[in-house]
């Protein structure tokens, strides 16, 4: 554990020692101001809701745009080496990376609440499904962070890595779309592998357990293929 915690606290000085960090919290927070200023504009309404299905379609941007240099940068640049024969193991330095990356996201997340004190000061929200939306979100962004991750592994190069997290990511949050096309058992396969639809209940105030599990499931299984691709170069003549 102790390994994982170096690997990230490395990772997390990298980005705040470059643009990084700050660009991508920057136009974050910009384009969620600005989404949330037009939504209780046009809705009149003390809720957080339509914002944070906003927040989501931003994170398919946001995910890959904080995880692509991760492991991608250390091949390019060949300290993947380095780091191979250093005395960690190769799921150390996944969750390492990705925690560095989900800590950041949490960051993010945090420099938002700002929207519902302001609901709270001037109206009567209701704080229920405020508090989940945030978890939820705080799950679908580490399941497209984590995705992000396996993609970083993939490739040497950034914007390809950008990219395939991106494909991932958008392919299992619209998901569901195939459901109503396919129908029967693979149309309730796909249904399943919707991000948005296990997504979708946090905003309303309900944790289902099942929901929960889905993003955790797809965390794990995104870093234990990561883990093994990682692995798999380790041995490579």
């Amino acid at each position: 554990m102790r390994n994982v915690w170096l690997i990230a606290r490395r990772e997390l000085a990298s980005y705040f020692t470059s643009p990084i960090a700050y660009a991508v919290t920057a136009v974050f927070l910009v384009v969620v101001g600005f989404f949330f200023a037009v939504i209780l504009y046009y809705t009149q309404e003390a809720t957080l809701r339509y914002l944070f299905g906003n927040i989501t379609i931003i994170l398919l941007l946001v995910g890959p745009a904080l995880t692509m240099r991760l492991l991608a940068e250390e091949h390019k640049s060949g300290t993947i080496e380095l780091l191979l024969t250093s005395p960690v193991r190769d799921g150390e330095v996944i969750a390492g990376k990705y925690l560095a990356a989900l800590v950041l996201w949490a960051l993010m997340l945090t420099l938002t609440l700002g929207y519902p004190l302001l609901l709270r000061l001037y109206g009567n929200p209701d704080l229920g499904p405020i508090a989940t939306g945030y978890l939820g979100l705080l799950l679908a962004g580490a399941a497209v962070l984590a995705l992000g991750v396996l993609a970083s592994t993939i490739t040497a190069n950034q914007v390809t890595a950008a990219l395939v997290a991106f494909g991932f990511s958008l392919l299992l949050w619209l998901a569901d779309a195939l459901q109503g096309v396919l129908g029967g058992t693979a149309g309730e396969f796909f249904g399943y592998l919707s991000m948005s639809g296990h997504f979708d209940d946090f905003t309303k105030g309900i944790i289902d357990t099942s929901h929960v599990v889905f993003f955790v499931s797809l965390i794990a299984a995104a870093l234990f293929v990561a883990t093994r691709l990682l692995e798999a170069r380790r041995w490579r003549p």
